[in-house]
């Protein structure tokens, strides 16, 4: 069980999953709280940079706590992972379900004052999920940030056209099509964020919940 556990946690239709739940939290995060990026932690410290260079440091500190967020949820979850002993569920499923808790919390935490605290819970989350899931068809991708699978797509379509292996074909495209989910993900929350407001985020949370039964096959 434990075993068909791990590769269902390496398949594409997992990774779709995960990708669509992670370009939604990116577009809540930026449009309902307050235009901080949860996943592109990249993105956060180019914006510390910008408002550290224009004087704006209480705005700039903003960016920082999302940042040491993502970090804490790395070293948690090597934590965790390092103390699970066997149980009824895997521990990523236990991790997946745990997520889904966490967003459901943010869900009720009113947009204006809170948003500090939602973008720290939902980094938390992106991060505890980009470290959980590290691997489709053997590969290393992401499911909460996408210029990395744009990177080993697109060179494992080079090796296709160089040795003609259709297998490197059939992992260079899963990787387009998690760029893709993730694009979808992205536009969902770009569509539903305004309609719903900081309820929008429990669709993430149902995805994760999907996520955690799949993993039961």
């Amino acid at each position: 069980m434990r075993k068909r556990e791990q590769q269902m946690s390496e398949t594409f239709r997992l990774g779709v999953l995960l990708a669509v739940c992670g370009g939604f939290l990116d577009a809540y995060t930026y449009i309902c709280r307050g235009k901080v990026f949860a996943n592109a932690q990249t993105g956060n410290m180019v914006l510390l940079g910008l408002n550290l260079v224009q004087g704006q440091v209480a705005k700039a500190m903003t960016y920082v706590i999302p940042i040491v967020a993502f970090a804490l949820g790395i070293v948690l979850t090597e934590i965790f992972r390092g103390k699970c002993g066997d149980s009824r569920l895997h521990w990523r499923q236990i991790v997946v379900l745990a997520e889904a808790v966490i967003l459901a919390i943010v869900a009720f935490l009113p947009v204006g004052k809170w948003d500090m605290t939602a973008n720290v819970l939902v980094s938390f989350v992106c991060a505890i999920q980009v470290q959980t899931f590290r691997k489709m068809r053997g590969s290393a991708y992401a499911t909460t940030m996408c210029t990395g699978n744009l990177r080993s797509g697109t060179e494992l379509l080079v090796h296709y056209f160089q040795k003609k292996d259709r297998e490197l074909l059939k992992r260079g495209l899963a990787f387009y099509g998690i760029i893709i989910f993730f694009i979808v993900g992205a536009g969902l929350g770009a569509l539903l964020t305004p309609a719903l407001g900081p309820w929008a985020v429990l669709v993430s949370a149902a995805l994760l919940l999907g996520a955690f039964g799949l993993m039961f096959f």
